[in-house]
């Protein structure tokens, strides 16, 4: 007997996610370029007060500048989603990567603030935007039972670029001075051109299918093919809206911690090494956090959506529990609740986006993580300022804790409202339809009418 499959039987195996092979060499592909891109926006702080002295302008105006930078990556994900959906995601991710570099590199030249709203904000920021989410679902489709898994891996990146990137960068302003400093990482950004050109150019194209034939104007053809490759209808879709909504309400309170814990810290009598060390402490545990959770979910004891309602719930009462930890006068006790907040903040990290795909199904899983991307920036946008503006009211940071706590088990309810959700196993994920599956539906049902009536007039004959 013949060990050879037949072809139909070997492309529907290739049709699975491997969960091996060449999917790990894409995860140290999205490794490199996550920490080249959210592991700098991070560290990018390192030049806030070079761009003080230089430019002589007020902290609020310079900060406008990583702000910008986030937001462009955020609003730019549809787009870097889109494009993947029309061409190809090597091309894309190589084409982010060299407007990353490029950004960083005119921003060396910049002799104003304008310059660098421009370079490192939009342009480095529209790089950044058409590299993330591109390669988070070019991993995703490459894996099956140990997505979860691989995402923990690639995404730990952020956290060990961090504390690598911050003494680095701090070396480089020291030697070569600001200017000197970001044309170096302009040229270290450009290492995501190879990250790109890792992606394997895909068997079957994932565009969806030509609307030309459906008649109207060409304009309506183009809205129609636009609104495709954004993927679009998924705003009409009720259980997408709610996940977003709750991935959203997440984001208010998610990065709260990491930019108010320090100050909270000081405020309430530590001293500046203590509080430093509670958030690196938090970043250690939330490294090790997105692996564990990656390997614990992939085991498959538990649907991922009850895991990501766990740990989002966890999270949110130790936000809650770190002003009361404070308050006790115990640096111990902040600390454990800063290590205990870290690790569940890191484990929901990687659940967050493979939950995804089993909401719309893998074949709609770039443009939904492009307009999630879009949708939960709103929150992140909103949740710092709240609470930096509940602080200015109260006096100290116990409310803005609170209220950041809150949000995070705001979202764990809003979750538990997605249809399907109280059961112990994953509904089937929704096909994407192509225009003419109405005409085949009916054509079927003619088809088994046409023959219920064969069968009665047969029987009639008898």
């Amino acid at each position: 007997m013949s060990n050879h499959k037949p072809k139909a039987e070997s492309r529907s195996d290739e049709a699975e996610a491997p969960d091996g092979g060449w999917g790990w060499v894409l995860v140290a592909a999205l490794f490199v370029s996550t920490s080249l891109v959210f592991g700098l926006m991070r560290s990018l702080g390192i030049f806030f007060v070079e761009f003080v002295q230089y430019f002589e302008e007020s902290a609020q105006a310079i900060s406008w500048i990583s702000s910008t930078g986030l937001a462009a990556q955020q609003f730019f994900s549809p787009l870097g989603a889109a494009l993947c959906n029309a061409y190809d995601a090597r091309v894309v991710v190589m084409a982010g990567g060299l407007l990353a570099g490029l950004g960083l590199i005119l921003a060396s030249q910049a002799t104003c603030l304008v310059h660098l709203y421009l370079t490192m904000g939009v342009i480095s920021g529209l790089g950044w935007g058409l590299v993330f989410t591109p390669m988070v679902a070019t991993v995703m489709a490459n894996f099956t039972r140990r997505r979860t898994l691989a995402l923990g891996l690639a995404f730990s990146s952020v956290g060990l670029s961090s504390f690598a990137f911050n003494p680095l960068f701090q070396f480089l302003v020291e030697m070569y001075a600001w200017r000197g400093a970001l044309l170096i990482l302009g040229g270290l950004s450009l290492n995501i051109v190879p990250c790109g050109a890792l992606i394997r150019p895909q068997r079957c194209s994932k565009a969806p299918e030509k609307v030309d034939s459906e008649g109207g104007s060409s304009c309506a053809v183009m809205l129609r093919r636009v609104s495709s490759y954004l993927e679009l209808p998924l705003l009409f879709e009720r259980p997408y809206l709610t996940y977003a909504s709750a991935i959203t309400l997440l984001n208010v309170g998610y990065f709260v911690p990491y930019f108010h814990l320090v100050a909270h810290s000081r405020q309430v009598g530590f001293s500046e090494y203590q509080a430093a060390f509670v958030m690196s402490a938090a970043g250690a545990t939330d490294i090790l956090g997105r692996v564990v959770s990656g390997w614990f979910s992939d085991l498959g004891h538990f649907r991922l959506i009850h895991l990501l309602s766990l740990w989002t719930t966890l999270a949110g009462v130790f936000i809650m529990l770190l002003p009361v930890s404070s308050l006790s006068a115990s640096y111990t006790a902040l600390m454990v609740i800063s290590l205990l907040y870290g690790f569940c903040s890191g484990a929901l990290t990687s659940l967050a986006f493979a939950v995804v795909p089993l909401i719309v199904g893998v074949e709609r899983m770039m443009g939904a993580l492009g307009l999630l991307q879009l949708i939960e920036s709103i929150g992140g946008l909103l949740g710092t300022p709240l609470s930096g503006l509940l602080k200015d009211v109260t006096g100290n940071y116990i409310s803005s804790f609170v209220i950041a706590g809150s949000f995070l088990i705001l979202s764990t309810l809003t979750m538990a409202t997605l249809p399907h959700y109280f059961s112990c196993t994953d509904p089937p994920p929704p096909q994407r339809h192509s225009p003419n599956d109405k005409d085949k539906s009916l054509h079927s049902e003619l088809e088994q009418i046409n023959s219920l009536s064969n069968d009665m007039s047969d029987g009639g004959a008898q």
